[in-house]
């Protein structure tokens, strides 16, 4: 986290973030980040409900922030965009038009009760749901990590102990395809283990959890930030030519998010500068 405030502070980028229903809680969180000096932020959403709230920040009034977070991303009137409270389908079905993306990759940025940064995939519930995809998500995140000056550890995750051999052939499954998954990595240089379902022995040696597939990181992610004590920060989609971060419309907190949004337009500069 320090390094990423660090980066946000050296760079302050412009970010827009996407408004829908805000609240007083939303709108405080997103000044702090402006006030803090981690980002110049733009506010998009309808100006009618922003204004009945208050702010002093820029406000870009529109009916559709799903549609234009990504054109303004797009278009470079923004150093980077949040996806806020925006929906999540429209915005990130827009962002893949505007930017001609196939496919989406997402890695979560996580604290845990504990204050244990550490990063996630997949999150996305159409993502990692086979092992081409896999390996391209791992890989891209390993990528993005090393960019933080973070050695990635990966800890794959399936869905039973490997006494669990046998129960069931979607368990049978998952087992595989993570020790695939964990010598493939390894094969390529990435250090990696496969702890079967023991995410809490994960956590004790990785930075970098994989999930057996989208919806069960998406569970673990809610599970932590929402039930369990923990923080969720952002999720980058991991893509070298744009920066846009991936937020729960749940919660309310977006200053961390905007701050990690400013400090990636930053690596993004300096990588463009070498």
């Amino acid at each position: 986290m320090d390094v990423v405030r660090k980066r946000a502070l050296s760079n302050t980028a412009k970010v827009a973030i996407g408004v829908r229903d805000p609240t007083p809680k939303m709108i405080s969180s997103i000044e702090t980040a402006h006030n803090e000096g981690y980002a110049h932020v733009i506010l998009v959403g309808d100006k009618q409900d922003i204004d009945a709230i208050g702010t002093s920040l820029e406000i870009i009034n529109t009916h559709e922030p799903e549609l234009v977070l990504g054109d303004l991303l797009a278009s470079g009137s923004v150093d980077a965009a949040v996806r806020g409270t925006a929906k999540a389908s429209g915005t990130l079905s827009h962002l893949k038009d505007v930017l001609k993306i196939e496919r989406l990759h997402r890695m979560a940025f996580l604290l845990t009760s504990e204050g244990v940064p550490f990063f996630l995939a997949p999150v996305g519930i159409d993502e990692g749901n086979n092992l081409s995809d896999k390996i391209t998500l791992v890989k891209l995140g390993v990528e993005h990590m090393r960019r933080f000056g973070v050695e990635p550890v990966v800890g794959v995750l399936s869905g039973g102990r490997m006494g669990d051999l046998g129960r069931h052939e979607t368990i049978d499954r998952t087992l595989a395809d993570a020790d695939f998954l964990a010598s493939r990595l390894r094969e390529n240089g990435i250090c990696a283990k496969h702890y079967t379902i023991l995410i809490e022995d994960a956590i004790k040696e990785a930075n970098f959890i994989f999930a057996p597939d989208g919806i069960t990181g998406n569970l673990i992610f809610r599970t932590l930030v929402f039930l369990g004590g923990g923080d969720g920060i952002g999720a980058p989609v991991l893509m070298d030519d744009h920066v846009f971060v991936d937020t729960s419309r749940v919660g309310g907190h977006y200053t961390k998010a905007i701050m990690l949004a400013s400090a990636l337009v930053d690596m993004k500069n300096e990588r463009n500068r070498s």
